[in-house]
């Protein structure tokens, strides 16, 4: 019906155009254009009647019905227009509005499964990223557990290391001053006997001068050969004596090595205990710093809670939420603390 309207519309609009205009055909044509006119009034009728009994929505009835009344309008002015200059430009602006704006509807709609397109994209993507989060934390967490296990490791095995060393350098040192004491008395006591040995030379050599000068004149004949023998003696005694001062000598050149080994050791503890004495003060560094970062991680939790920063955000119409929400994250808060 509305093809057989718009081709009698185009008739007339021909006949118009042809001079002289032909009076009887243009009747004939405004009496089609009429009754075409009431059959798609009727049509309307009918299918306002039919929306009407079918169960539709109270929206798409209230759309029907403007949809009904915005064709009525058109056909009205339509006829009232070709019953007073015999022209339809009013139907064709109304065809072109309703064009323009079922292109635009279009393009809306377009621009809409395009958006929702994009939407999902990105929706998967942060979906990707997630997980991809997710794994790259459980990695590092695993990581960082192993590199604690290692930590206590090397912790247990330095400890131990640091007790055998030290145990070991205080066992030698002991064994050292122990030699060193066992060889000093062994050289106090043969150098106590050499000096009896010397008194006791000294003694005889008293009472021998003492015997000779009482009996010088039974001896005198003797005088030279306790002379020689003397002499014999007193070097023989000088040679020993040398060989003590040799042997002495060479004693005070061991004890002097082994006391330079020894300061040497008590370096060696003295550094092993200042590397000790640095760890346990990096420790504690590194606990501090843990603690600060906790600190202001809490502080910065707090902060996007009472300013409703980032996941914190408030949404309208979920006020009940959001303040649970708000008070979960405070007991979270707390308890980190």
């Amino acid at each position: 019906m509305e093809g057989n309207f718009e081709e009698l519309i185009g008739k007339r609009a021909d006949i118009q155009l042809t001079p002289p205009p032909l009076l009887n055909k243009l009747r004939d044509l405004k009496e089609q254009v009429h009754e075409t006119s009431e059959k798609l009034k009727m049509s309307n009728v009918q299918f306002t009647k039919a929306v009407r009994q079918s169960p539709l929505t109270s929206d798409n009835l209230k759309k029907v019905q403007a949809d009904r009344q915005f064709a009525a309008d058109v056909i009205a002015d339509m006829l009232m227009e070709l019953e007073t200059s015999g022209s339809f430009q009013s139907l064709q602006h109304a065809v072109a509005i309703e064009k323009e704006k079922k292109a635009n509807l279009y393009d809306t709609i377009a621009r809409e499964q395009e958006g929702r397109k994009k939407i999902k994209l990105l929706q998967r993507q942060l979906q990707d990223v997630k997980q991809e989060k997710k794994v790259e934390l459980q990695n590092r967490t695993e990581l960082i557990a192993h590199l604690k296990d290692q930590l206590q490791e090397m912790k247990a095995k330095t400890s131990i290391e640091g007790k055998y060393v030290k145990k070991d350098t205080e066992l030698q040192v002991s064994q050292t001053q122990k030699k060193c004491n066992i060889a000093e008395s062994d050289l106090q006591l043969e150098l106590q006997k050499i000096k009896e040995k010397m008194d006791e030379e000294i003694r005889v050599h008293v009472e021998i001068e003492n015997f000779l000068r009482q009996h010088q004149q039974e001896l005198e004949e003797k005088l030279e050969y306790w002379m020689e023998k003397y002499d014999k003696d007193t070097e023989e005694k000088q040679a020993e004596l040398n060989s003590l001062k040799t042997s002495r000598t060479n004693d005070l050149s061991l004890l002097s090595d082994l006391t330079k080994q020894f300061e040497e050791y008590e370096t060696v503890i003295t550094e092993d205990r200042l590397e000790k004495e640095k760890a346990q003060q990096k420790k504690k560094q590194e606990k501090m710093e843990l603690a600060s970062a906790i600190q202001i991680q809490a502080w910065w939790r707090g902060t996007m809670v009472r300013k409703s920063l980032g996941p914190y955000v408030k949404t309208k119409g979920k006020k009940g939420k959001d303040t649970g929400k708000k008070g979960k994250a405070k007991k979270a808060g707390k308890n980190k603390k």
